[in-house]
């Protein structure tokens, strides 16, 4: 058996593993788009034939775990792609998306690539690629084992808590006349969560890949999420009249500042401002979040019991035509404006940062990871001037973080997570979706562990297990 890594080698976007089995069953673990400053070329060379793939396995619908999935349909896979029923739901919209995005952008990189004589990028695909995608998808729950052929591999989801419908992916395979337990983690979420259940404990496995964002950092204890959302707001709008400007990513952490909104404004604390979800993707997350409700933790469905929606509340607008979203930024009175991407990378959020940027009574509060390539790292790392749309700004309105709203689990959470496994019986654990200086610094918190045999693969790296 042999493990290939495709993507997410050293870095946090564009995850793609391949197994090769002992037959020659070829199985990739998710298929992301590298994000980011220059990863065109990432993304236009899969590394590998997509016509010789047999099965795809998705742990969730994160553009950098199945943003390149429609590329690998044009480019020859006709094989099925497993994932959870939440997961083929949001694919339907993160997709076509991106399609989109992708397609926009390309017009202008193919402007600049025209300008300086280099040869332009071909599409990397359309909606049909997208719509053939979905098609060849086959949603299967948590728990429910089921195999890929002819009794060689076996795989079950769990949950991870990390997005709606993210799993870990447990591969049993017959290699050698024994079975290998493999486990790849896929993104996990943090115990926490206000609206997801929390990571569950997975079977032993000899083989773990396992993801390491946060691997060298520690979320700042946030005892009351809402009163520090609250003093942003009060500070922001009321005090100075600005707006506050949130990037946030379309699933989960839009619907989680949402909800914690919706608290406010029950309780009678919020100020009377208009607050714009301005973000077609994020609109239609929600109705996909409201239809997938018993993937709730019991506090949120207890809420719902109670407020009939945790997603609506007076003031609140969800923008969906580009005028109502283009009128948001003639707007004089302060306001909250929640849009998409999370790393600020493409979409509405970079139009509204552009327009408020340079007022000192606006907040710009990033409640997420962003790689530090994104438009969205520099804002966190408190880079004096950025880079939009090609021209450079300098930033005088304030910068505010809140980890707490991160999907991602730290060190500590992360080690939690593997807590249910005996690290004398894993043979090698992999650390993949991390900054390399972050997989250092983790390596060497799970070797305290006991975890022994420990990788750090780089990219198109390859392993015979």
């Amino acid at each position: 058996m042999k493990i290939q890594f495709f993507g997410a080698a050293r870095r946090v976007t564009g995850t793609k593993h391949l197994i090769t089995t002992e037959k020659g069953t070829k199985i990739l673990l998710d298929c992301g788009m590298f994000q980011g400053i220059n990863t065109q070329d990432l993304n236009q060379n899969l590394g590998f034939s997509a016509k010789d793939i047999d099965f795809v396995i998705l742990s969730h619908a994160h553009i950098d775990h199945s943003g390149l999935l429609p590329r690998l349909v044009r480019k020859g896979f006709r094989g099925p792609i497993y994932c959870t029923p939440p997961t083929a739901d949001l694919c339907g919209i993160m997709l076509l998306d991106s399609a989109f995005i992708q397609q926009k952008d390309l017009e202008r990189i193919n402007e600049r690539r025209r300008r300086r004589g280099d040869e332009e990028l071909e599409l990397l695909y359309n909606e049909d690629d997208v719509r053939q995608t979905l098609d060849l998808m086959v949603p299967v729950d948590y728990h429910q084992d089921f195999w890929l052929n002819r009794d060689e591999v076996k795989v079950r989801f769990t949950d991870t808590g990390h997005i709606l419908g993210s799993a870990a992916i447990h591969l049993t395979i017959k290699d050698q006349g024994i079975e290998k337990q493999v486990t790849f983690s896929g993104d996990v979420g943090r115990p926490d969560d206000k609206i997801l259940r929390s990571p569950e404990p997975f079977p032993q496995a000899q083989i773990i890949i396992c993801e390491s964002t946060y691997g060298d950092r520690k979320h700042e204890p946030e005892p009351d999420v809402k009163t520090h959302l609250l003093r942003i707001v009060r500070d922001t709008c009321v005090t100075r009249g600005g707006k506050l400007i949130i990037p946030a990513f379309a699933i989960d952490r839009t619907q989680e500042l949402i909800y914690a909104l919706d608290q406010l404004a029950n309780e009678g604390s919020l100020p009377r401002l208009k607050v714009f979800i301005d973000s077609p993707l994020a609109i239609k997350a929600t109705s996909i979040m409201r239809k997938h409700d018993e993937y709730f933790n019991p506090d949120i469905l207890e809420y719902i019991e109670k407020d009939g929606d945790a997603f609506n509340f007076p003031n609140l607008y969800y923008v969906s035509d580009v005028n109502q979203s283009k009128a948001i930024n003639d707007l004089k009175e302060p306001c909250i404006i929640i849009s998409a991407s999370g790393m600020a990378e493409a979409g509405r959020i970079k139009h509204h940062i552009k327009n408020n940027i340079l007022d000192t009574n606006n907040t710009i509060l990033m409640v997420g990871y962003c790689s530090p390539d994104s438009l969205g790292g520099a804002l966190k790392r408190g880079d004096a001037e950025v880079k939009i749309f090609g021209e450079t700004y300098p930033v005088r309105a304030r910068v505010e973080v809140m980890d707490s709203f991160s999907g991602h689990a730290d060190y500590t959470e992360l080690i939690q997570f593997l807590k249910c496994q005996d690290p004398t019986q894993v043979k090698t654990l992999f650390l993949v979706h991390g900054d390399y200086e972050s997989q250092i610094a983790f390596k060497e918190k799970l070797q305290a562990e006991g975890f022994r045999n420990i990788e750090i693969p780089v990219q198109n790296e390859g392993y015979f297990m």
